[in-house]
């Protein structure tokens, strides 16, 4: 599903964050990616969602070099792709239903449709009922849990977290890695980045670490 054959980024300020990396994560995976902050773990989901291009090397998504989708593609693309946030990125000023409907909005999808869909992602999140609320009502916790129902609101294949967990305590953080397993259960692949490795020995699937921006290993639980 996802492919990395010897990628780099180097940004302008000549810091290399990922050199020679080389990954695989097939579909209906769930995979982290670890190490400390600098290793390299936000970078490759930024290069997997487009949201910034590689220095060196392929990357192949679901069988597809994606260096030749030029801007009018990204948004396509990205069609496949959920993506959640540490920091929820959510509007403010609109309620919990105008957050998660969001994408689908802007795919020009008929209001019933949307309507259905909104539904059926915050009843996964446990939030169903929430919908009229804005985000200051709602718990850190729920919060992101908002957040990864509008990840997940357009079915993507694909899921991929840039440390989701960061901002909460353990139980709270264990209860939102279980749902992204949950995820993965029926089908999507799902790949986050976290430097929290107790709590991702608790969730046993595999693990790839990253040093400076190299392949340092891998393991399963």
């Amino acid at each position: 599903m996802i492919r990395f054959d010897r990628v780099a980024k180097r940004y302008p300020s000549g810091r290399e964050a990922l050199s020679e990396l080389s990954l695989e994560v097939a579909p209906g995976e769930m995979v982290f990616l670890t190490g400390h902050s600098g290793a390299g773990k936000s970078t490759a989901l930024k290069l997997i969602a487009l949201i910034e291009r590689p220095t060196r090397g392929q990357i192949t998504v679901d069988g597809r070099s994606i260096a030749g989708i030029g801007r009018r593609g990204i948004a396509g693309y990205r069609r496949n792709i959920g993506m959640v946030f540490q920091d929820h990125k959510l509007l403010h000023d609109r309620p919990i239903w105008d957050n998660v409907a969001l994408p689908l909005v802007i795919l020009g999808t008929p209001r019933r449709e949307i309507d259905r869909r909104v539904r059926a992602s915050l009843d996964q999140v446990g939030l169903l009922g929430r919908e009229k609320s804005v985000p200051i009502e709602l718990s850190t916790g729920e919060q992101q849990r908002v957040g990864i129902a509008r990840a997940i609101v357009g079915k993507p294949p694909i899921v991929i977290a840039d440390e989701p967990t960061g901002n909460l305590d353990p139980g709270l953080a264990l209860e939102i890695m279980r749902l992204f397993r949950r995820f993965n259960e029926v089908g999507v692949t799902v790949v986050i980045a976290s430097h929290d490795l107790n709590l991702i020995e608790q969730i046993g699937v595999r693990r790839i670490a990253l040093v400076d921006g190299r392949l340092a290993g891998e393991s399963v639980e």
